[in-house]
């Protein structure tokens, strides 16, 4: 035998696509996991030729799904961002664009069992330990993927998946501020260092003699922007108690500027070695969160909602995206949940097939 057959479904979660395993068919060693993945994904080529990767880091992303061992929880899911054009795989961050995928993903691989018109699903963020709700439409019992939801990003409308996070305050870090301070200066630039469902090093754009406004293109272009960007991300990581992050993706970067769309504040986020050209569902809990929160770099750029709970609307490179907060001011900025609509779709399902000598010893799964 010279390659293994790996059952997979192909899915688009929000505005990222991957594959979606059963954990229980790959291997559970990291480091295998790691190889498998590489080659499955088709990682150090830029346009991944030689696997099912799309040539950008929102098309190379995985998600593992397994019966949850927790009280709490009905599926697991293990989250892995596998690099594009290094043949690195990064197990620490979670995704909540892919995660927009597990209940129908959950549903279509016979974890869940569809329960009346709409199927409620306690999903465990495995890398993170955040606990998520997603509502799936399931009309008759049966999963549906035709809507009227449009996101930014995506082309059409698809059946909405309404996502509602909690517990993700601190979830990489164990802290809102891993540094203790509001705010913070590296390399003469004032940043809030904050992680809500994505550790982030948040800066004002024109703080780097931007807008804030630029395309993903405009950003991507500007490397001298970027050189600067990564020395002061590597040196956050250190101040928020990540040590070396130079082979992480996280901390994650955002920008800020006043909207100038109707939106609440205008963003820009970093995967981080490119610009994401939409916006991550864990970076918009994050980055609103840090517009609600006095005192951080935000301060300025927009009024504040003064009662719970808050519509954010983030204005990005592509569009909008809203997060709802659930939120209490009584001993500072604190946040109890937060809700997004997201979509997902079935693409393609079947085996992709990795060499045998990436998992050795391994039969072809039943």
């Amino acid at each position: 035998m010279t390659q293994i057959a790996i059952p997979y479904i192909h899915m688009r979660g929000g505005t990222s696509k991957g594959p979606y395993f059963r954990r229980s068919d790959l291997p559970e060693d990291l480091d295998t996991l790691a190889r498998v993945l590489i080659a499955a994904v088709g990682s150090g080529h830029g346009l991944n030729i030689d696997g099912i990767g799309g040539g950008a880091a929102v098309t190379t992303k995985v998600a593992m799904l397994s019966k949850s061992t927790n009280n709490w929880a009905d599926v697991d899911y293990f989250f892995a961002q596998v690099s594009v054009e290094e043949q690195l795989v990064d197990f620490k961050p979670t995704c909540g664009n892919i995660l927009s995928g597990v209940g129908p993903a959950a549903i279509e691989m016979g974890l869940i069992e569809p329960q009346g018109d709409v199927t409620e699903i306690r999903i465990r963020a495995v890398n993170t330990d955040a606990q998520v709700v997603a509502k799936v439409q399931t009309p008759g019992g049966k999963l549906a993927y035709e809507g009227d939801a449009e996101i930014a990003g995506v082309p059409g409308t698809s059946a909405p998946v309404q996502l509602s996070f909690m517990g993700v305050v601190g979830s990489s870090t164990g802290a809102f501020l891993p540094t203790g301070n509001l705010r913070d200066t590296v390399d003469g630039i004032e940043v809030t260092c904050m992680d809500v469902a994505m550790p982030l090093v948040i800066a004002r754009a024109e703080d780097f003699g931007l807008t804030g406004y630029e395309s993903a293109e405009e950003l991507d272009a500007n490397r001298a922007f970027f050189d600067r960007m990564e020395a002061m991300r590597l040196e956050a990581g250190k101040l928020m108690g990540m040590g070396d992050v130079s082979q992480s993706v996280t901390p994650k970067f955002g920008l800020l500027a006043p909207a100038r769309d109707g939106g609440t504040i205008a963003t820009r986020y970093f995967m981080p070695w490119k610009t994401h050209p939409t916006m991550a569902v864990t970076g918009a809990q994050c980055l609103a969160s840090c517009a609600l929160t006095p005192g951080t770099v935000s301060d300025g750029m927009l009024t504040r909602p003064a009662t719970s709970s808050a519509e954010v609307v983030l204005e990005h490179a592509s569009g909008t995206i809203d997060v709802l907060v659930d939120f209490s001011t009584e001993d500072g900025f604190a946040l109890n949940a937060a809700g997004l609509v997201r979509t997902a779709r079935k693409l393609a399902d079947g085996h992709v097939y990795v060499p045998a000598d990436t998992w050795a010893g391994q039969e072809e799964p039943a």
